[in-house]
């Protein structure tokens, strides 16, 4: 047996999960929009569903979602045989967006030795380019290894909902 879903809890839950966004270094509305989306029944909203939803102007939505998108953390997507776009986030948005933070992390690095290159051998310059880019080749492997062991968790975390969805509960 399935709990019922209580719509008032989840927007105040959902709003106090945006402010925590917005308290770790988010913008505000971003945390706001993102949380909605995420703990929507469908995790698919309009702009016009977030405008409602969070009493904000289509303009802060619209910022909002961009950063969003920036991220990788939602998709815009055309809604079929209309002109509107529709707002998704997938379930794996996380793991998704520390992906690319991977990518990002292989450019600083590549960045980072020419500055070294460049920064005279025993210099104080040097060696805090040295240790900043072994931080970031550190974070790299670690991320690679995490990475592996979240798909295999991920495996068993799906087989798990899906045995408690087909058991009804």
């Amino acid at each position: 047996m399935s709990a019922q879903r209580d719509d008032d809890a989840v927007r105040r839950y959902t709003e106090q999960f945006g402010n925590l966004l917005a308290e770790t270094g988010w913008p505000r509305m971003a945390g706001r929009v993102f949380a909605a989306i995420l703990s929507s029944v469908d995790g698919r909203m309009t702009a016009a569903d977030l405008s409602d939803q969070l009493q904000a102007s289509p303009a802060a939505v619209s910022g909002a979602v961009n950063y969003l998108l920036q991220l990788r953390l939602a998709t815009r997507e055309r809604e079929p045989g209309t002109r509107r776009d529709v707002y998704v986030v997938q379930d794996d948005a996380w793991y998704q967006t520390m992906m690319s933070e991977d990518q990002a992390l292989v450019r600083w690095a590549d960045s980072l030795r020419k500055v070294l290159d460049a920064s005279g051998e025993g210099t104080a310059a040097h060696r805090r380019i040295r240790v900043s880019l072994g931080f970031i080749d550190f974070i790299g492997e670690e991320v690679k290894g995490l990475s592996e062991r979240w798909i295999k968790r991920k495996a068993e975390l799906d087989a798990e909902i899906d045995a408690e969805l087909d058991s009804g509960l």
